[in-house]
Formats: structure tokens, C-alpha cells, sequence
């Protein structure tokens, strides 16, 4: 089996590479290996001596090969030199390498203690001459370049080298979702404890103000985002909404609009979204509004959020005639799902939260059905106090990257939902209408499960599946502790509102079915008699 390394560092001369690399390897009892010394190993040589000799450009071949041979061959921490990243072959080496899972660590250090280190290490051949003028400029020639080929970015200003091993630590243990796409400007989703810690970051230096919002029972983690946020030189706006669906209301949304116009909100200020579904719905279409649209993340704190609410772009408000029909596809510039805040979840709220986990595996990953068929007994018995640390958080931390995915994949394709994306609402049209009948007191994973089981009865009922594969639906979802029937209200209540679902066309219902595990189409206009089973049958 190919070995690779947990953590590959790149950085600057003086950055501190070799000392935080093995601190780190030291903490995680990991082997280290520095690709210097691994080159004058084989070179039998000195790296001052064979540059002198043979040049820059055969050193950087030596120094490539090495680089590819150690990415298919160590399983430890490994440090580059400073120019390495610069080669072409090795940055599509690496490039190979974070897409296979690999995690390529840009350690940014302060620029006046790297110069004095790097000068007082000596033995530098790119440093011949004014050794702090020629590392500034190669500073401005490789810092681009150190952000695109690196995805961990770890400042380590005021740290000593066992806080910035920690940090590294943390980090590289972090999972993270490219998500883009011909309409949106690219944004990562970070999935791990200690995500939250990115907030600054993703905000960047040019918003002065931050419309911090959030609900009354995420405050303990609201108090650690303002901190951050105040920490990185921002002025901070708290703004406390409802819980749930009703905090997502256009009264709430206006007094938000009044609260930034009072308080001078710029279009180069921003907004972040910090609680459940519901109040990272609303911050996105405060932040797509106000002025046109300016700058937000999202911190979702409940699995829900996590897997879906938070991640796709898609921003609203309810309305009394339904739900989200009011909004906009508006994408954040990062959304930090950190695990942390899982802990303070109740059970039954993570529970109705692998409903939509559940939906990404039957419309495009079956690998998300097999870890909830393997981990169903531990998922149901989720507790917070003892979810941090244990086993459970890295299946949990898997299953929202592998849900992120299926939706970061459907999301680059169709942002505004004119035809893939709509796949991604498969259990939804059933779901929804539930959830307005229940005057939004039944959640919406909970929703969605039903609605799934309705998705799957029907496709049964018009031949696209088989009976097998809806007892499939019933049977994984209850295992999980979520509902698999409804019998509050009427067909003709349900139908009245499946027919405003946002997926219909004029007069005509269309709905998300499978047609197999993984596989997704589109039913337009299904017979009257099919529909109205279909419901019979989810009553039961």
C-alpha cells in the first residue's frame, strides 16, 4: 500500500519548517524527514556545495525527484526547503497528493523573524548577498504561489514552535471542501474542531464592521466567534434573532436592514451567519441584500446546518404562503462547520440532521448509506458530553465532508437550481409541505425523511424501483432514530402545497425520485391516482 505523508510544510526560509515540523512529528509520534537533508543524503554533499557545482537547475531536478518519491513513500511529517514549491513537477505533485486526502501546510511567519532566523542559520545559497533584500524578494515572488499549492494556511506570529506545532495539528486534522463553479467565486467549507478559528481569515482586511448573527441558544459559541472577530481588529455588531423558522421572517430580516443602516454598514463590510439552518438561511439574505450584496461566512452549529443549510448558496426567508420562498443564491466567501460546537447539541436536533445526511447517499454517494448502516446504533445514541474526542466525531466529520461533496457537486454545476441542482431536493417536495402543515414545529430532516419514503413509494408505484429498495428507505432511517411516516393533515392540505414547491411548473407537480441508488430523475406530472397512494401509504 502507498504510504503518504500526514503533513507536508512548505514556507519560507527562517519560517521555522524543520523545528515546527518536528515538534509536530514529536507530538503526533510520527517520523520526520527534511527534504534538505534528504538531498544532501543522496547527493552525498552539502546543498551550498552542489549548487556551486552543478547549479540551481539541476538541484531543483534532484530536488523534484526526491520530493515525488518521498509523496508516495513516507508516512511522517516532511518538510520542503523554501524554493521547491516553485518547480512546476512538484507542485503537480503535490497538487496529486491534497487530492488524494494529503495536507500541504503553508507555515506563514512573521517576515522579521524568519529573515533573522533564516540569516542566522547560514549555509542559504538563495540568500548569497543582501541576504534581507533577497528574501523579500523572494518572498513577493513565492507567496502567491505558497497560497495556491498549499490548502492548510497556518500563521504562527507570536507562537512559539510547540503553539505552532499545536496549531498544525489542528488544522491538518480539519477536512475541507473545494466548492466552485462558472457562477461562484470560489469558497472552501472547513469541517473540524477548531474550524472556527479560520474566521479572520475568510473575513480578510477589508471589512471594518461585522454583522455577527446568531440565536439565544448558540451563545456560548457566539461569544467565542465575537472574540475572534474582536482579536482580528473588527467592530462587532451583535444581533441575537429567534431560534428556528421563526427567525426567519421578513419582520426579522427588516429590523436587521434598519439596525446596519443606523450603524453605518458599508458594502465593504460583512455578516456572519452562527447558529442552526435557520439563522444562516437568514444571515445570507441579509448579506445578499443589504447594499446589493457584501461579504459573508457561515458557522453553522448543528449538523443540519453543517450538511446543508449553510453550504450551497441558497439564501431565504418563509413566507405565510410557504417556505424559502423568498431568497436568493447568494454563495459565502467560507463556511466553518467546526465539530465543537456538535457537542452542545441535543439529541433529537443531530438526530433530524442525518435526514439530509441520508438524502446525499441515495441520490449520489452509497458510500453515505454503508457508514450510516455501520454506525446507526452510535449515531441514534449521539450524546454531546462525550462526542468530542471519541471515535463517532471522525465518522461524523467523514459524513459531512462526503455530504458537502455531493452538494458542493450538484451546487458548481446549477447555483441557481435551473435543472441538476434540483436533485438535491429529493424527499423536499413532501418534506416541505409537512413542515408548513406542522406550522414548522416538526424540523426539517425530520420532514425530509418522510418525504423520502413518500419519493420512494411513489417511484415504486410508477416502476422505477422496487419494493426492496423503498423498504430499504424505512428501514435504514428508523434505524437512525427518524420518522419514516406522517399522518397530520389532509392529502388535499398536501397537495395544495406541493404544488406551490418551487420545483413545480405551472399547473403541474414535478418531483425528485430515484430510479436506483445514487441515480436521480426528474418525475413531471405523475398520474393523480400514484400521487394520492403514494401519500396512503406514508400515513401507515
Amino acid at each position: 500500500m502507498t504510504a503518504r505523508p500526514r503533513a507536508v510544510i512548505i514556507g519560507m526560509m527562517g519560517a521555522g519548517k524543520t523545528r515546527v515540523g518536528k515538534e509536530v512529528a514529536h507530538m503526533l509520534r510520527l517520523p520526520f524527514a527534511d527534504a534538505d537533508v534528504e538531498i544532501e543524503r543522496e547527493v552525498g554533499m552539502k546543498i551550498p556545495s552542489y549548487f556551486e557545482e552543478y547549479g540551481e537547475p539541476a538541484f531543483r531536478e534532484v530536488e523534484a525527484d526526491l520530493i515525488a518519491d518521498m509523496l508516495e513513500d513516507f508516512d511522517g511529517i516532511f518538510s520542503l526547503g523554501g524554493g521547491a514549491p516553485m518547480t512546476p513537477s512538484t507542485q503537480h505533485a503535490l497538487a496529486s497528493y491534497i487530492d488524494h486526502g494529503g495536507r500541504v501546510v503553508y507555515l506563514d511567519a512573521d517576515p522579521a523573524e524568519a529573515m533573522e532566523r533564516a540569516n542566522r542559520g547560514g549555509g542559504r545559497p538563495m540568500l548569497n548577498g543582501n541576504a534581507n533584500s533577497r528574501w523579500k524578494k523572494l518572498f513577493k515572488q513565492r507567496d502567491p504561489v505558497f497560497r495556491e499549492v498549499a490548502n492548510v494556511h497556518v500563521h504562527t506570529r507570536g507562537l512559539t514552535p510547540q503553539g505552532a506545532a499545536k496549531k498544525v495539528i489542528d488544522m491538518v486534522s480539519e477536512r475541507a471542501v473545494h466548492v466552485t463553479g462558472a457562477a461562484i467565486e470560489p469558497y472552501d467549507v472547513v469541517i473540524g474542531e477548531g474550524a472556527m478559528n479560520h474566521l479572520v481569515d475568510v473575513l480578510g482586511p477589508k471589512p471594518a464592521k461585522i454583522a455577527l448573527i446568531h440565536t439565544q441558544p448558540v451563545q456560548r459559541h457566539s461569544d467565542r466567534a465575537r472574540a475572534l472577530l474582536r482579536q482580528g481588529g473588527y467592530e462587532v455588531s451583535d444581533i441575537v434573532i429567534p431560534d428556528a423558522e421563526p427567525g426567519k421572517t421578513i419582520t426579522v430580516a427588516n429590523g436587521i436592514w434598519e439596525r446596519l443602516g443606523n450603524e453605518g454598514f458599508t458594502r465593504s463590510d460583512a455578516v456572519v451567519g452562527l447558529g442552526g439552518g435557520a439563522a444562516t438561511d437568514l444571515a445570507g439574505f441579509v448579506a445578499a441584500t443589504w447594499m446589493r450584496g457584501v461579504r459573508y461566512v457561515n458557522c453553522p452549529t448543528s449538523l443540519l446546518a453543517m450538511v446543508d443549510a449553510s453550504t450551497g448558496g441558497k439564501t431565504g426567508i418563509n413566507t405565510p404562503q410557504g417556505k424559502n420562498l423568498v431568497g436568493s443564491f447568494y454563495t459565502p466567501a467560507g463556511v466553518l462547520a467546526d465539530t465543537k460546537t456538535l457537542a452542545t447539541l441535543p439529541n433529537d436536533i443531530f438526530i433530524e440532521g442525518l435526514g439530509e445526511v441520508a438524502k446525499s447517499g441515495f441520490i449520489r454517494d452509497p458510500e453515505i448509506l454503508h457508514i450510516l448502516e455501520d454506525h446507526a446504533a452510535e449515531l441514534r445514541a449521539f450524546d454531546g458530553s462525550t462526542f468530542l474526542g471519541s471515535p463517532l466525531e471522525d465518522v461524523v466529520a467523514e459524513l459531512i465532508e462526503r455530504t458537502v461533496k455531493v452538494k458542493a457537486y450538484h451546487v458548481s454545476s446549477d447555483l441557481k437550481e435551473k435543472g441538476l441542482r434540483e436533485f438535491l431536493n429529493y424527499g423536499h417536495t413532501m418534506g416541505h409541505a409537512i413542515e408548513k402543515l406542522e406550522h414548522f414545529r416538526w424540523r426539517h430532516g425530520n420532514a425530509v425523511a418522510v418525504g423520502m419514503v413518500y419519493a420512494a413509494e411513489l417511484a415504486h408505484l410508477i416502476g422505477y424501483i422496487d419494493q426492496d429498495l423503498v423498504d430499504y428507505h424505512r428501514s435504514l432511517l428508523a434505524s437512525m432514530g427518524l420518522p419514516t411516516s406522517w399522518n397530520g393533515g389532509s392529502f388535499d392540505d398536501v397537495l395544495a402545497f406541493m404544488h406551490r414547491d418551487n420545483k413545480a411548473r405551472g399547473n403541474e407537480l414535478r418531483f425528485v425520485v430515484l430510479d436506483e441508488i445514487g441515480h436521480v430523475v426528474h418525475l413531471d406530472n405523475p398520474p393523480a391516482e400514484a400521487v394520492e397512494e403514494a401519500f396512503r401509504r406514508i400515513q401507515q
